[in-house]
């Protein structure tokens, strides 16, 4: 068995938490290991966040914004809103925030501190590390580490934007833990 789910949300504060006990009351429901849980509501709502503070046109902070009609394609798109789409399996659970911002500036790949000082000593190490790390903000910086933390708490992140459409996508995964009796857990 396996659990799909997608959730249209205004680009608003209450949205966040909202989410997050969507997604917490699905893997309680399904016998997810509550550590894992933690982990991936706690990714779910710095996704959230990133969606309610930069997903819509610049200057866009979501109020007064047209809601989609039923009859339009649930893309994300809408400017106000953000999608969230969850699928939980009995291996893993995928996560993915859209939204119709700006999407993220072109990058390079960037490194995390100890990552930084291997490459300063490239005959230290010969790890290979893959092209995309979240920028990390200076200690004193008060916001910005969102992203970093998404890649701490999950096994498997992309942060990419909408070909076509505009907007940025945050999309993770985490191979599940279950609880002994777990409802969806592998046999």
């Amino acid at each position: 068995m396996s659990i799909w789910w997608s959730l249209h949300l205004r680009r608003e504060a209450a949205s966040v938490p909202l989410a997050r006990r969507f997604l917490l009351g699905t893997m309680e429901s399904a016998g997810v290991d509550p550590d894992v849980s933690f982990d991936l509501s706690l990714a779910l709502s710095e996704a959230c966040a990133n969606a309610v503070e930069h997903g819509g046109a610049r200057g866009d902070r979501g109020e007064g914004a047209d809601t989609w009609e039923a009859w339009e394609e649930p893309s994300g798109t809408a400017c106000g809103q953000y999608r969230v789409t969850a699928y939980l399996d009995g291996e893993k659970c995928r996560i993915e925030v859209a939204d119709s911002g700006p999407g993220f500036p072109a990058r390079r790949a960037l490194r995390t501190a100890a990552q930084q000082h291997e490459a300063e000593q490239p005959y230290a190490s010969t790890q290979q590390y893959p092209p995309q790390y979240a920028e990390h903000p200076p200690l004193t910086a008060e916001d910005g580490r969102g992203l970093c933390l998404i890649e701490q708490l999950a096994d498997h992140v992309h942060f990419g934007n909408r070909p076509g459409h505009g907007g940025a996508v945050v999309s993770f995964d985490k191979v599940l833990k279950w609880r002994e009796g777990a409802l969806l857990m592998v046999s």
